[in-house]
């Protein structure tokens, strides 16, 4: 028989010359030269060591068998020992040992799911949102709508998984259901970028989903309830008689036609009660751009009224009751109180019809009193200084008209 464990640690530990040194058995250890700096190997008289490794050699049915069973440096001599008898039984219960080695696992496929994706994706882009508020609004629909996509494959999610969670909703809570869709294609859209969907987008409105889902009349398309004008003066009469700083905001926020979130984000480093003009930050406007506001004489008086004593720049000109701005639902709390099913934002639109049906102000003055985009050259001389005492006189004539009843002389122009 021939000899076996021919080598011990130590031996092997020294060897340093290239070459193949047996073991016994068909082990053998083999030691390769370090590749010099052109990239050729060392002649084999180099002592300068690149790698060293197990191998074991056999013949079977006249063929020689060669495997390697690791590098040294992981595989000591007694394991890599273990592994070459293992070699000899396969070999004597005629197997060949290349092929009943078992194969890597290969790794485990991470299945990315539309909840994580979406989460992450949330995560990426969510500085570009407007507020915080939307940002955990854009998370709360998501989870909460579309909780029966979380836990799936974001590559198997189809247009029956979209339909189905989309169609209880479609006409009971048509706002939310638009808004849940255009959401999830949004998602789906960016994993598509990623490399992570294929096919064409499920939640796709036009031409796909309009198809599966039932039409809309038109007492079901949303929008935002407004009082007529001609009853503004009845209902601000009604709204000055009620008590706390909600309705004090309320009014504000009619007189200046704000959205409701630049209202009660306010501060009074904001305010210029000398110059009666209001500069609301970019940061807090929807456009995205520093809107000047100026203050009617009844707008100032709710300012004066509400002022405390020396209030620092960042201090809230209307702070909910606990301190911090007040809630997006407490405006609107006032007016379900006074029994009024009209919105907050929806006194926007009765300034609108407003300005537009009795006066005789220019539309890019209303509509920069509104702070919409206007993309016109009027609109950047406006910019330039003219809009701000042009806008001053309409505010002005809006105050006292939601003070008095509407008369047939058109102010303004």
């Amino acid at each position: 028989m021939p000899a076996r464990n021919k080598l011990n640690v130590k031996q092997v530990e020294a060897l340093k010359t290239p070459g193949v040194y047996s073991d016994g058995g068909g082990l053998y250890l083999r030691i390769r030269p370090k590749p010099t700096k052109d990239g050729e190997a060392a002649g084999s008289g180099a002592t300068d060591v690149g790698s060293k490794s197990w191998l074991f050699i056999a013949t079977r049915n006249e063929k020689r068998v060669e495997l390697g069973l690791g590098s040294y440096f992981d595989v000591p001599l007694a394991k890599a020992r273990e592994k070459a008898t293992e070699m000899r039984g396969l070999l004597l219960e005629g197997h060949d040992p290349r092929e009943a080695r078992p194969l890597p696992k290969p790794p485990e496929r991470v299945v990315m799911t539309f909840g994580k994706f979406a989460m992450q994706w949330l995560d990426d882009v969510e500085d570009g949102f407007s507020n915080p508020k939307h940002r955990q609004q854009w998370r709360n629909t998501i989870k909460t709508y579309a909780a029966t996509l979380m836990d799936m494959p974001i590559g198997d999610v189809a247009t029956e998984h979209v339909l189905d969670l989309l169609k209880p909703i479609w006409l009971a809570k048509a706002e939310t259901a638009g808004r849940v869709r255009g959401r999830i294609e949004r998602i789906i859209d960016a994993a598509k970028v990623a490399g992570l969907y294929h096919a064409e987008n499920p939640a796709r409105g036009r031409g796909h989903l309009d198809l599966m889902l039932p039409k809309r009349g038109k007492g079901e398309v949303q929008h935002h309830k407004a009082l007529p004008f001609k009853d503004i003066a009845g209902f601000m009469t009604d709204l000055a008689g009620r008590e706390g700083i909600a309705a004090k905001a309320l009014q504000f926020t009619i007189l200046t036609v704000a959205r409701s979130g630049e209202t009660r984000g306010m501060t009074w480093g904001e305010v210029d009660l000398d110059a009666a003009v209001w500069t609301v930050p970019a940061d807090r406007m929807k456009a995205r751009e520093t809107h000047q506001v100026p203050l009617a004489d009844a707008a100032v008086a709710i300012l004066t009224a509400v002022r405390p004593e020396n209030p620092a720049d960042d201090q809230i000109v209307f702070p909910a009751p606990r301190g911090g701005p007040l809630s997006d639902m407490t405006l609107s709390t006032v007016l379900k109180r006074m029994g009024r099913p009209i919105t907050v934002h929806g006194f926007r639109s009765s300034f609108r019809d407003w300005a537009g049906d009795t006066t005789a102000y220019e539309r890019d003055v209303v509509e920069l009193a509104l702070a919409h985009k206007i993309a016109s050259a009027v609109e950047r001389a406006y910019r330039r200084g003219r809009a701000l005492e042009k806008r001053r006189g309409l505010m002005e004539d809006w105050a006292i008209f939601c003070a008095t009843r509407p008369s047939n002389v058109k102010p303004g122009g």
